[in-house]
């Protein structure tokens, strides 16, 4: 009796130790996230598009056409119940992108954590995720970016732990509608649902070919004899029924039951995402640009004062983004020749989202759409600095180069601290930055 209660709760000390990471990283992540998100004390950017559809949401009768019609509700509602709870302010437009921030950033402990195995590489990824800069920036603006980013986030990790499990039906189950509430927020949602279908797809079309290694092991990224129990209706019911489900009841709260108005809003918010832009753009990039950070996009800048700005702008932390380019090349060719899986798993979660995007028929593309990618960059970083015979110094080094890259940019991405002439001369280094 006492030797079973003894394992059981040597069982759960596992669990309990990941759960109380979880909690402190998003206390932490939260509160540094609120500092200074009143400011700029108006709407900026892209918040002139999507406060004032949270506010329409808001009026019991709505008046006139509805406002942002091409993107899902979800984020949009959840902006809409902040504004009624804090009022039509700033931080009332801005509180749910900080909650959402912390929470991508315990989904990354979590992804981390489910891939590696390991509390000292899913803190480094946790750290390397928040100082990539996009994150941050992202966490202190009411766009609709950071609501997918938590969502995608949190159907990655789940995905990660199930791909590990002989039955990963409830894992997989969760991942599904995780995916299927980060489409309900941005349809760029479904780059990570498809990159899950894929892999699976791979692994059963390999399966049934009764592929097998010579030389297996169980750390290989394919093994015959992965998920036996995991058939095609299980799949259908993770990966279509659950992700269709959860999507399509964030149009509830706006439409109903009403079938017809749910089915016109996906022909409008499918006709304005796949028509090619004609007009140009200030800030405007191409797919291939954005891990090298060549077109950032400047949020706000404004004169506060003598010599003193208020600026934010999406670029990306390039003591972070740059290096990981060079570790996407070390996964790579462990996963084709070491066939590991650790690195076809960080890979397959990069690429995924980021190539997506070659395929889509839009001409009009921003770096912020890189977002999803940058982040799961974390884990290719943390994956390339702490492989076999990589000393232990190595990543923690990293990621104390990566946390001074992220303060120095700080006057540039946080408009309450400011910054002048001179300092924002000294951290744009390139002239296609300003």
């Amino acid at each position: 009796m006492n030797t079973a209660s003894k394992s059981s709760s040597v069982d759960r000390r596992p669990v309990t130790r990941a759960a109380i990471a979880a909690a402190i990283i998003f206390v932490v992540a939260h509160v540094v996230l609120l500092i200074g998100i009143t400011t700029p004390d108006k709407l900026y950017f892209d918040e002139v598009h999507y406060v004032p559809a949270a506010r329409q949401m808001l009026l019991p009768v709505r008046e006139g056409p509805m406002l942002n019609p091409m993107h899902p509700p979800l984020a949009k509602e959840i902006i809409a119940l902040s504004i009624k709870a804090f009022g039509d302010v700033p931080l009332g437009w801005r509180y749910p992108a900080a909650l959402f921030g912390a929470l991508a950033l315990v989904a990354v402990y979590l992804g981390a954590l489910a891939l590696f195995a390991s509390q000292e590489r899913a803190i480094a990824a946790v750290l390397l995720a928040f100082c990539n800069q996009m994150l941050f920036v992202q966490s202190r603006i009411a766009m609709l970016d950071i609501f997918a980013l938590a969502f995608c986030l949190f159907a990655i990790a789940a995905f990660l732990h199930g791909f590990r499990q002989q039955r990963p039906h409830s894992a997989f189950a969760l991942a599904g509608l995780f995916a299927g509430l980060a489409s309900g927020c941005k349809w760029s949602g479904l780059f990570v649902l498809a990159t899950c279908i894929a892999i699976v797809a791979v692994i059963r079309v390999m399966q049934g070919w009764r592929t097998r290694f010579a030389d297996a092991n169980a750390e290989d990224w394919y093994r015959p004899d992965l998920w036996p129990d995991f058939r095609l209706p299980h799949a259908l019911v993770c990966f279509v029924l659950i992700p269709s489900v959860a999507y399509l009841a964030t149009f509830v709260p706006l439409y109903g039951l009403s079938l017809s108005d749910i089915i016109e809003a996906q022909r409008r918010i499918f006709a304005d995402n796949t028509t090619s832009a004609i007009a140009g753009h200030t800030y405007m990039s191409s797919w291939p640009s954005w891990p090298f950070l060549v077109r950032p996009v400047w949020y706000l800048f404004e004169k506060v004062g003598d010599d003193a700005f208020a600026a934010i702008v999406l670029l990306g932390n390039p003591l972070l983004l740059w290096p990981a380019l060079i570790a996407l090349i070390v996964a790579l060719r462990d996963w084709i020749v070491g066939r590991s899986r650790d690195a076809f798993l960080v890979l397959a979660f990069y690429l995924g989202p980021y190539l997506a995007w070659a395929l889509l028929p839009r001409t009009l593309g921003f770096i912020y759409y890189y977002l999803p990618a940058a982040t799961t960059a974390s884990f290719v970083l943390v994956y390339a600095l702490t492989r076999k015979g990589a000393p232990r110094w190595l990543l923690w080094a990293f990621v104390a180069v990566g946390c001074a890259g992220f303060i120095a940019m700080l006057p540039v991405t946080a408009a309450a601290i400011g910054t002048s002439m001179a300092t924002f001369n000294r951290l744009m280094l390139f002239q296609n930055w300003i």
